[in-house]
């Protein structure tokens, strides 16, 4: 099955029976292997009926609400990719083909009504909640999107199964949106027209939908601000948060000083960063997947992979950067035989971590840890000093050259073999 669209519905039999046929015209162009699935909310008015007599394979959604029927369908369809769409008619069956013109260029295609070329008729005090809701969502989680409120939209459904879910009403569809920019997918919008619905009356409930929204804000608010979204480091090098913008700003200066006579550099650990973009045929690897693809996007080469066995040649690099890793993880040899094992003989190693040796990083991680809840504050598992890891790295024949801090807490030494 190529395409799953599907169609919450609540009493909308009249709507219903002039969308099905349109929508089926729409799809046959698009692909004759599609499926129209429409998710029941508890119709009394023959909805289910005239969907079933139209070719729609009619579901009953279990939880309740619009996040409800959107999980139902969801679970429902076999789809390569899912469209949504609403079934009054406020979303045209003929739009349907330029979302599917996209969908090779993102997992989440939006049809937005808030771009330039987009256009929505609706209510003035209904048009300017959603814009303030969408405006505060926007600027309050510095997301790129203009309309995170649209329900029009077309997913890859891979991309779907990789998120949990936990809204019950139309705030769901912020929530997707969070959900898949925090793994690191790519999103864009296309202008749309939004029209008016053909018959009956709207089930969105407007002082209800703004207080769940707000709810929604300050649940994500903590997923978007946490180091396991895709862009947790890119952002942190523009925070807004001075102590934070500092510390990556200083890092960055550091390690792309020591590694700027390096042609070529592995960065272990890179999450996304902004140093392997600023240094020339570098390469990243990172445990977590959303971090790698959020790098990709900008034609960045990384790769997902453990510290403790990397998918890299050995020899392969003149440079190797380990920064911001080896506190989380247990002081196993491995993860020293695996960086020497990549770095050209005569190569130079750039490890950095916590000096817990002294003062200074114990009170900052303290500090941190109140500034921004969430963050790596402790959640070291092994703690270095500067002479410890010295004495380490001189069991492998290493010496170390030049020493970077940052604000007399975090150590980066850079390490040649003797």
């Amino acid at each position: 099955m190529n395409l799953s669209i599907i169609i919450p519905a609540l009493n909308e039999a009249p709507n219903l029976q002039i969308l099905l046929p349109k929508l089926r015209q729409v799809a046959l162009k698009l692909t004759e292997q599609f499926e129209v699935i429409v998710v029941d909310g508890g119709s009394t008015d023959g909805t289910t009926k005239v969907a079933a007599e139209l070719g729609a394979r009619v579901i009953t959604q279990i939880e309740p609400g619009y996040g409800g029927a959107l999980k139902a369908g969801f679970a429902d369809a076999t789809g390569e990719f899912v469209a949504t769409m609403d079934a009054d008619f406020s979303h045209r069956p003929w739009f349907l083909r330029r979302l599917w013109n996209m969908r090779d260029q993102a997992e989440l295609v939006i049809a937005s009504r808030y771009i330039a070329g987009g256009r929505a008729e609706m209510p003035v005090s209904r048009l300017w909640l959603s814009r303030i809701l969408n405006g505060f969502f926007a600027r309050g989680l510095a997301l790129p999107y203009r309309d995170m409120s649209s329900g029009f939209r077309l997913y890859k459904r891979s991309a779907l199964l990789d998120i949990q879910i936990e809204s019950r009403d139309f705030e769901v569809l912020e929530e997707i949106l969070i959900r898949l920019h925090a793994q690191g997918y790519q999103i864009i919008e296309v202008p749309f027209h939004y029209a008016p619905r053909l018959e009956g009356q709207s089930h969105a409930k407007i002082v209800k939908f703004g207080i769940r929204m707000l709810k929604t804000f300050f649940r994500m608010w903590s997923l978007r601000n946490s180091i396991d979204c895709c862009d947790y480091d890119w952002r942190a090098h523009v925070s807004l948060i001075p102590p934070q913008r500092y510390w990556q700003r200083k890092r960055f200066k550091i390690l792309t000083h020591f590694a700027k006579a390096a042609t070529r550099t592995l960065d272990v650990g890179c999450g996304s960063s902004r140093i392997l973009l600023n240094l020339p045929n570098a390469v990243g690897v990172d445990i977590r997947l959303n971090k790698v693809r959020y790098l990709r996007r900008y034609g960045q080469q990384a790769l997902v992979g453990s510290v403790f066995q990397l998918p890299l040649k050995t020899g392969e690099f003149d440079c190797v950067i380990c920064s911001e890793v080896i506190e989380h993880i247990p002081n196993d040899p491995r993860w020293c035989t695996e960086l020497i094992r990549c770095l050209k003989p005569g190569g130079l190693l750039i490890l950095g971590t916590p000096d817990y040796g002294g003062w200074s990083w114990p009170t900052i991680e303290w500090i941190y840890g109140k500034v921004m809840p969430g963050s790596y504050a402790d959640e070291h598992i092994t703690h270095y000093t500067r002479q410890s890891l010295i004495d380490q790295m001189a069991t492998y024949g290493f010496k170390p050259l030049e020493t970077g801090w940052i604000l007399g807490g975090e150590m980066i030494i850079t390490f040649r073999q003797i």
